[in-house]
């Protein structure tokens, strides 16, 4: 592919040193106010139960105590971002363990928690669902049974010469974000509140709590400056915290504050939803699939939440980099008693991907081939019509095939294996040598849109000030991922300004209503997209403005005139610029838009042909304003060609592909199961690059994090389904000692995603899939053993330490729980 001569740019985040210097704001940084009050949640224990009583007599006598809510306080106590089924506060029956019951304000945080503590709820248990299984045998649903298929796969099952079939289970994962659910709510004169919440979803804040307590939306503004880590879990869990808070700041007229500990945040929130998957695959002598059945069931936890179009996104990522003629993916999503599960960064592809690498790895082993030919011989191609999708999509743009090349090559594939081979070989034969090593190479297809299509739109608002610096305002919401950092670039280079010439704004409902979550990895396309929009009917207007300031002598101008009415009265025409294309009227290779042949470029502008007639930015700016020209500008942006066609099965779900692969190579000890990761080599197509800084900390971020979720982070309850792993003492997140001895990620040049604003590719979610190659590494390493000579171990997610020496040591642990039934039973 051609490379772009855009050069890569890698400027820091936007509030890197705030960070570093601890000047960053973050809700609980946010200066107390002498009336504030402190919000305490009292929560579930039990998983289901009906409330028979509740007695606060003791907590209201505590010093400090103003007042106790329930749900009989709230305006409206039902809430869900797609079915409406969870009440904010538990009213009669609770569903899970940790289910918000009551809501207590006092006047410090320390009489809150005291008066919590002396709460006393009675209940009569009722028997809860705790399981997959028990919701499949009790047929507790979440929605109905949703389909993907394509060809005959029943037919073409029965006639492939081999066949596999399997059960793959996937444990969910915490969030872990440092900052825990936080909010402040202020009451404002006339009835209105203004919010200040750590959500990725200010729009469905500012609609939620406004239901709560009754008031419009208008009267209601939901604000955030930034969060301190999300990954999907501020997506939609952020709001009932902040009704909570609105519901106490209208009650006592007084500022609420609600700052979850990290043990009450672990236990009350949704985490990754856990899956179980049945597969089929039949496929030929050579490794060719020609047919695959998945059958996903998800736990959604007591309420919906987003665990449909979770389910949807599993299902739409089962063929993940891989054609499959005859396919078939159904899913159901569990109701079970725990925690509604939610969102999470890759939403419902990793589970998808996960299944079919698995499938890939297990063909691999029973044809005796190498799992990297059986992908290369799989993959999306373009020869006899193998770019489309099960769901009817072309994979345009399609680098996969020269990605695995590349890498296979670069990371030196096939050596490696031969000398892991050797090097197994002796350790069986050894007892000195207690490690065993496995190679995989992983590939990831994502598709970047939401599931939803009415969620693909985005805002936006910029201003240019008189002395030539900006301020833009959009609906994307800032968790650390950059996104504030790569609309601002957007921006100043529209006008030909360093970064530092514009200002991000605080994400604000008054200012961007109605807007989507900043999740699905579409921050950037989205938002950007619309300030790009907004810049360049500014700058058109600028344009113009130049062009025909250059017949006027300057002492004519409206800005140098001292005589108020002798100026030279000017109008401007603007550029007719579509509603909803970024890329309208922009060269290819620099990525901005050129009107009347001006050119806006190290912050002056001047006409192509005369460079030498340059005018400072700020000037011209300032004589737009003399001549009265707008400066501001709302820009509306939504991807185009998104439609769902269900009944037809021929979907366009996505507006463009994120692709990468990853080899990782890991160690086990045999002795304890432990892994060590001693290399991954990345590659991965982001198209034209905003900032490259960013990607390159989004992929090791989001491939280290995977890694947790991979092997682990072991989420424990106990048989009340409350969780125990509930602290950082308990859950194990990785640590710089997980991350890969030797980390190479390199980026593949791209100038073709013609689809996207610059031709940029997200970066946020598609990474941590590629950190599958380390579980499938794991499962390589496992083959050597003599006991998986003939069958492939199972492995399930995540493949902790004790996982692994289980199957390492099979016999061993059938010893050990045979010899504690014995003792039981005596």
């Amino acid at each position: 592919m051609k490379k772009s001569v855009v050069s890569s740019r890698n400027l820091p985040h936007d509030s890197a040193h705030t960070h570093v210097t601890g000047e960053s704001e973050y809700i609980s940084d946010r200066a107390f106010q002498k009336n504030e009050v402190f919000v305490e949640i009292v929560y579930s224990t039990e998983p289901h139960a009906l409330i028979k009583k509740i007695n606060t007599r003791k907590s209201l006598k505590v010093p400090g105590v103003l007042g106790i809510f329930s749900a009989k306080d709230l305006c409206n106590n039902v809430w869900g971002t797609i079915i409406k089924d969870q009440p904010l506060l538990a009213d009669g029956i609770v569903r899970f363990a940790g289910e918000a019951i009551l809501l207590i304000a006092a006047e410090t945080r320390e009489a809150a928690r005291m008066a919590r503590n002396l709460v006393v709820i009675s209940c009569q248990s009722l028997e809860p669902i705790l399981s997959i299984r028990e919701a499949r045998q009790h047929r507790s649903f979440i929605g109905n049974v949703r389909i993907i298929s394509r060809g005959n796969v029943k037919k073409a099952l029965a006639m492939a010469p081999h066949t596999i079939s399997g059960h793959l289970v996937i444990q969910g994962a915490d969030h872990f974000y440092l900052e825990s659910q936080s909010c402040i709510v202020y009451p404002l004169e006339n009835d209105q509140i203004e919010i200040h919440s750590s959500s990725q979803h200010p729009a469905e804040v500012q609609h939620v709590a406004a239901s709560a307590v009754g008031l419009p939306y208008s009267k209601v503004v939901c604000i955030v400056k930034r969060m301190g880590g999300a990954f999907g879990g501020k997506e939609s869990q952020a709001v009932p915290f902040a009704a909570y808070a609105s519901l106490v700041a209208r009650k006592l007229k007084r500022p609420a504050r609600i700052a979850l500990t990290k043990d009450d945040d672990m236990i009350m929130t949704g985490k990754r939803n856990p899956f179980e998957i049945d597969y089929r695959a039949g496929f030929d002598s050579d490794g060719r699939i020609l047919a695959a059945e998945f059958a996903l069931f998800s736990d959604g936890g007591a309420y919906a939440d987003l665990s449909t179009s979770i389910m949807e996104r599993a299902m739409l990522h089962c063929d993940n980099a891989y054609f499959i003629p005859h396919f078939r993916a159904t899913g159901q999503v569990c109701k079970t008693n725990f925690h509604p599960h939610t969102a999470f960064r890759g939403f419902g592809g990793p589970k998808g991907v996960a299944a079919i690498e698995n499938v890939i790895e297990e063909i691999a082993h029973y044809l005796k081939k190498d799992a990297l030919e059986i992908r290369k011989l799989n993959v999306y191609s373009g020869s006899e019509g193998r770019d489309i999708t099960p769901y009817g999509q072309k994979v345009e743009n399609n680098c996969l095939p020269e990605l695995f090349n590349r890498l296979e090559k670069s990371c030196g594939y096939y050596r490696r294996k031969k000398e892991i081979q050797k090097y197994n070989g002796n350790a069986l034969k050894s007892e000195h040598i207690k490690y065993l090593r496995g190679l995989s190479l992983t590939a990831v297809k994502f598709g970047i849109a939401y599931t939803a299509r009415f969620l693909n739109q985005a805002n936006a608002l910029v201003l240019v000030h008189r002395d030539g610096t900006l301020q833009v305002s959009t609906g994307a919401t800032e968790m650390g991922q950059g996104v504030n950092a790569r609309i601002a670039q957007l921006v100043a280079e529209e006008f030909g300004l360093p970064r530092n010439k514009v200002v991000m704004m605080p994400t604000s409902t008054e200012k961007n209503a109605n807007t989507s979550p900043t999740a699905a990895s579409s921050g950037t396309d989205l938002n950007g997209a619309a300030a790009v929009i907004a810049a360049r009917r500014i700058k058109s207007r600028l344009s113009d403005l130049y062009r025909k300031l250059s017949d006027i002598p300057e002492s004519k101008w409206a800005s140098h005139t001292v005589d108020p009415g002798k100026e030279e009265e000017i109008n401007v025409r603007s550029a007719c610029l579509p509603e909803n294309d970024p890329n309208f009227q922009t060269s290819w290779e620099s990525g901005k838009a050129v009107f009347s042949d001006v050119i806006f470029s190290d912050s002056s502008v001047y006409h192509r042909t005369r460079p030498e007639k340059k005018i400072p930015f700020s000037s011209l700016v300032q004589e737009a304003y003399y001549q009265r020209i707008s400066l501001s500008e709302y820009g509306f942006y939504k991807f185009p060609d998104i439609s769902f066609h269900k009944a037809s099965g021929e979907d366009h779900r996505f507006l463009y592909y994120t692709q990468g692969v990853a080899a990782s190579e890991v160690s086990i000890d045999r002795d304890t199961g432990a892994i060590k990761v001693l290399r991954t080599d990345i590659l991965m197509d982001l198209g034209r690059l905003v900032n490259e800084a960013l990607d390159i900390g989004q992929i090791t971020g989001g491939f280290i994090q995977g890694m947790g979720w991979l092997t682990t982070e072991n989420l424990c309850y106990s048989h009340k389904g409350l969780l125990l792993s509930n602290s950082p003492a308990t859950y194990k997140i990785p640590v710089v000692q997980d991350a890969p001895r030797i980390f190479n990620i390199n980026l593949m040049p791209n100038n073709e995603n013609r689809v996207n604003i610059r031709g940029t590719k997200a970066a946020g979610e598609p990474p941590l899939l590629l950190s599958i190659s380390v579980w499938t590494a794991i499962k390589h390493a496992l083959t050597f053993l003599p006991g998986y000579k003939n069958s492939f171990p199972q492995l399930n997610i995540p493949a902790t330490s004790e996982s692994i020496l289980r199957l390492i040591q099979p016999d061993e642990f059938l010893f050990f729980e045979n010899f504690k039934k014995k003792e039981r039973k005596e």
